[in-house]
This record gives C-alpha cells, sequence and structure tokens, in this order.
C-alpha cells in the first residue's frame, strides 16, 4: 500500500524532495503559498527577458558531485543543459581575471605572488593547506556515498588528513588569513566571497575557508582532479538560466504522478500526540489534507515551528531556531539593454570589490547601515551564457549586492528607485552607459524577497556559515515531520540544499525500514 507525502513549500529543496519521493512510491502532493514554482531558484520573465533571482553559476553540478549525482539519480541529467563556467574578482587596485592563455591550475598563486612579492612563502603555505583541505572533503563525500568496509576507510583518511591541522579545528578565517599573511589586501582575496554570506572573517570558520575558494571557480580550464585523493569541485550556469531546472523538475513530477499547488498556503501543520497527521490548506475555514509524512521547507521558524505551534518541540530545538544565524538580505536590479556589455566584462559574472576591510562591511550590513554599492556588487550577464535570456539584438544584465533585511534609515519602498539609480552609478564604473542605454528595468529589494520566500527576515541564502553554530536539524521532535531547505542542517548553497535532501530521504527510507521490522515481529 502506497504511502502519502506532503512538502511545504516547491523551491529548490521540496522540488527535489517531491522527486526522490515519488520514485520511493510516495504519493506527494506540494503546496506553493506564491503564484509559481520554485521560490528564489525560478526565474523573472518580463517582456522577453529572462533574469534568474540572482548570479547563479553553481557549484557542484558535474558528474560524481553533490547535485551531479542528485540529477543522475533523479534522470534529470539529459534534460538540461550546462556550461562549465567562471567568475572574476576586480579589487580597488587590482583585478583578477582568468588570463587568455591558460597558465596552469595555479595561476592566481603565481599572479598573486607577483602582486604581493613578500608574501610569497605564505602563499606556497596557504596552497598545500589547499590541498589538503580538498582532499578532505573529497574523502568524505565518498565516505558518504559509500557503505561497509568503504565507508569505514574513507572516514580514517578524513581523519589522517585531518589530524595536523586539529590545532586550527576552532580557528576562525581572520586567524586563519593572519597565520597565512601579512598584506590585508590579500586576506580580502580569499574572505572577501564572505560578504556574499553577510559573514565576518571573525565568524567564520578557518578550514573552511578553501571551500568558498575553489581554484575552479575563476577559470573554467582548471583541471578538477588535484591528487589521487583530491577534486575541486566545478561551477556551471544552467541553459536557459538557472530556472530552466525548477521548470523540468515540475514536469518530472506532474508526469510522475505528483500535484502542486500554488498560490495554496499551509495555514497549520496539524499534530496529535506528538506525530504529524495533516495539514490545513487553503483560504476562509480552509481543507484537511491528511498524509503519513511531511517535509517543511523555507523558514524554520515560518514553516515549521508557527504552524505546528511551539508546544509540540522542545526547549533544546526552539533554542535552535531562535538563535538560528541568519544571512541578511539582497537588492538586485534586472535590466535590459540595447548593447553587448561582454566589450567591458569578458566574463559572465564578476565581483567588483569596493573594500578591503570585509570585516567592518559584514558589521554595518548587520546593522541595517547601506552601502549604496559603494563596498561592493556583481554584475552577472545571463544573455552572455544564454542569448535566449533576452531578445535578439539585446542583452539581459543583473546587478546585485548584499543589503540589510531592514534599514536604518527610511524603508526599501520609499528608497528603491533611490538606491537603483546608486548600484547602477557604481556598477558604470564597469560598463559605461547602462542607465542611459536600457530597454526595461525591474527593481527587487528585499521587502520584495520577504514577500516572495514568506520571511519575516529574508535571508538570501539560509542560514549563516558561522563557526561552531548549525541549522535546523532534517529530523523535528515532531515523528513524521521533516525539516528541509536552505535553513536547515545542510546548510545554504543550492549543492548543499539538494545534498541534504538526499541525506533526509536516506534518513526517512531507514526510519521506514525499521518500522516495517518491528511490525512483522
Amino acid at each position: 500500500m502506497s504511502r502519502s507525502a506532503v512538502i511545504i513549500g516547491s523551491g529548490i529543496s521540496g522540488l527535489t524532495a517531491a522527486l526522490y519521493l515519488l520514485k520511493a512510491g510516495y504519493k506527494v502532493r506540494i503546496y506553493e503559498q506564491g503564484p509559481e514554482v520554485g521560490g528564489v531558484t525560478a526565474s523573472l520573465c518580463v517582456q522577453g527577458y529572462t533574469w534568474d533571482l540572482g548570479q547563479l553559476v553553481v557549484e557542484g553540478f558535474g558528474p560524481g558531485e553533490q547535485v551531479g549525482l542528485v540529477l543522475e539519480e533523479l534522470g534529470l541529467c539529459e534534460r538540461i543543459e550546462l556550461m562549465r563556467e567562471d567568475r572574476a574578482y576586480v579589487f580597488p587596485d587590482f583585478q583578477l581575471w582568468k588570463p587568455a592563455t591558460y597558465a596552469g591550475p595555479f595561476w592566481r598563486r603565481d599572479r598573486l605572488a607577483e602582486i604581493f612579492p613578500d608574501e610569497r612563502e605564505g602563499l606556497a603555505r596557504y596552497y598545500r593547506f589547499y590541498l589538503r583541505m580538498m582532499e578532505v572533503m573529497t574523502l568524505a563525500r565518498f565516505a558518504e556515498r559509500a557503505s561497509g568496509a568503504s565507508a569505514w576507510l574513507f572516514k580514517i583518511g578524513v581523519a589522517a588528513k585531518l589530524l595536523p591541522l586539529l590545532p586550527k579545528r576552532n580557528w576562525t578565517a581572520r586567524q586563519m588569513m593572519d597565520h597565512f599573511f601579512r598584506s590585508k589586501r590579500l586576506q580580502a582575496v580569499f574572505t572577501s566571497i564572505l560578504a556574499d554570506f553577510v559573514v565576518s572573517p571573525s565568524r567564520f570558520p578557518g578550514l573552511a575557508l578553501p571551500a568558498v575558494n575553489p581554484e575552479t571557480a575563476f577559470d573554467n580550464r582548471v583541471p578538477l582532479e588535484l591528487s589521487r585523493w583530491g577534486r575541486q569541485p566545478s561551477y556551471h550556469y544552467v541553459r536557459g538560466g538557472v530556472g530552466a531546472l525548477t521548470r523540468v523538475m515540475r514536469e518530472e513530477i506532474e508526469a510522475a504522478g505528483g500535484s502542486i499547488y500554488t498560490a495554496t498556503p499551509v495555514r497549520k501543520i496539524i499534530v496529535e500526540r506528538g506525530a504529524f497527521r495533516g495539514l490545513l490548506v487553503g483560504e476562509g475555514e480552509g481543507e484537511e489534507i491528511e498524509a503519513d509524512l511531511a517535509l517543511a521547507s523555507g523558514g524554520a521558524c515560518e514553516s515549521l515551528v508557527e504552524l505546528a505551534g511551539r508546544e509540540h518541540f522542545d526547549d533544546a530545538f526552539l533554542s535552535m531556531v531562535d538563535q538560528l544565524p541568519l544571512m541578511e538580505s539582497v537588492f538586485m536590479v534586472h535590466l535590459g539593454i540595447d548593447f553587448d556589455p561582454s566589450a567591458y566584462q569578458k566574463q559572465a559574472t564578476c565581483y567588483y570589490y569596493g573594500t578591503y576591510d570585509i570585516e567592518q562591511a559584514v558589521e554595518d550590513l548587520e546593522r541595517g547601515r547601506y552601502h549604496e554599492g559603494r563596498d561592493g556588487f556583481v554584475v552577472y550577464l545571463p544573455s552572455a551564457h544564454s542569448p535566449e535570456m533576452a531578445p535578439a539584438g539585446y542583452h539581459a544584465v543583473t546587478v546585485y549586492t548584499v543589503a540589510p533585511n531592514e534599514l536604518e534609515d527610511g524603508s526599501w519602498s520609499t528608497r528603491r528607485e533611490e538606491f537603483a539609480d546608486k548600484l547602477l552609478a557604481a556598477a558604470e564604473r564597469a560598463i559605461p552607459d547602462l542607465r542611459k542605454r536600457t530597454t526595461i528595468r525591474v527593481i527587487l529589494t528585499p521587502e520584495d524577497f520577504k514577500r516572495r520566500t514568506h520571511l519575516a527576515h529574508h535571508s538570501f541564502g539560509g542560514v549563516a556559515p558561522v563557526l561552531g553554530k548549525s541549522g535546523v536539524p532534517h529530523i523535528t521532535p515532531i515523528r513524521g515531520l521533516w525539516f528541509i531547505g536552505a535553513q536547515s542542517e545542510s546548510g545554504a548553497g543550492m549543492n548543499n540544499v539538494m545534498h541534504g535532501v538526499w541525506r533526509t530521504i536516506k534518513r526517512i527510507k531507514a526510519a521506514r525500514g525499521s518500522e516495517a521490522k518491528r511490525r512483522l515481529r
């Protein structure tokens, strides 16, 4: 007899969970409070332009990688086209574009040694550390997918590689950078990406720095294999934007008999005697939907605790939810323009930084102080890799930057046009005439994202990667109710979220198997 499952939210975690559960024989229904499927992984389509809701050169989609394995298991590989790509960095007084002629897997190290000749020894030591951590992460991935003796051998390999680093296990990124480099400008090369997470170097785990600075992210010609046990992640664009993936997933869910209900808010998670029993959905009096299993995605507070009721969770679990470290939001301007911006920006994605003081920049954001583009921004050119994302002869552009969820001075609704002009003025230092040659402009503020995601505090990436902190566990104190998504223990990023769903489904299957065995006794 087939079992039934309900999923709250149709973001990438909800869609991934639905496909896995359908393959496992469940009857699946997804409830989405918004008018469309996909959440922040959906596309925005206006007047022939298509934009993603962010810069989405995505990690781990290659064969054998975290998402690559998920796509293979779900039978999606043939339905989406991936293009391996990279990004560039521009700092106030130097730039890191990939060279026209390939200069080897560590050309960035060599280029940085030219810019910072007094730091050659520190760069050599950092890259030895980088190689070791890539091997640790590779062995850990192998261990998670393996079983029996093989899994134990991989775990032993992880322990052996980590042993020399044990004294640094509680180091922050700031401590790690001080250990390798004297120059604050050089340190910013490796810590500037932390601004994306709105986490200061003094709070980010030092051992995780290589994970957010893989050399493959900066040159698609760099081989993924570093050593026998060291593999770097690949980075890709999805042809047509990442929204193309969510559209394919929706089609696969519906073809497999799953149901997706948009514009249908979940009003209550029904709990009886400590176990999940169903959902109350829809407007007015609503409709009760019974099911054997539920997976909530989105906000840990909004989609889980508030819907089920705090009385059903223990103090330890509630404390994790209440103290969840969340990222800040994003301010985004989508443009259609009538000229080719690749004459000014050679790669589809470039990070432009205006400061080397990442610590202060993050502190300002957390206090509600918006930098108006002065501290940095990203320019993403989706039609550079997928020309169909703009009308013929035109180009799609996204300019965005991290921003406070709430402003210290004024509101996003009253200042949106002012801030859009200032952000584009900053971007015009890289790509001239953006405003003058704009055919369409779409502004998305943190308030817009809060409405789209149904979050009281819009966290662009989800749980912030803070040393000693983690997201909310997948398994909840309510039997039959699970939590997935970017605020869960899987962490932020599409690769982590989709991999986290795989881990959750594995645990659900194990729990179902144990239950079946108990019934046979």
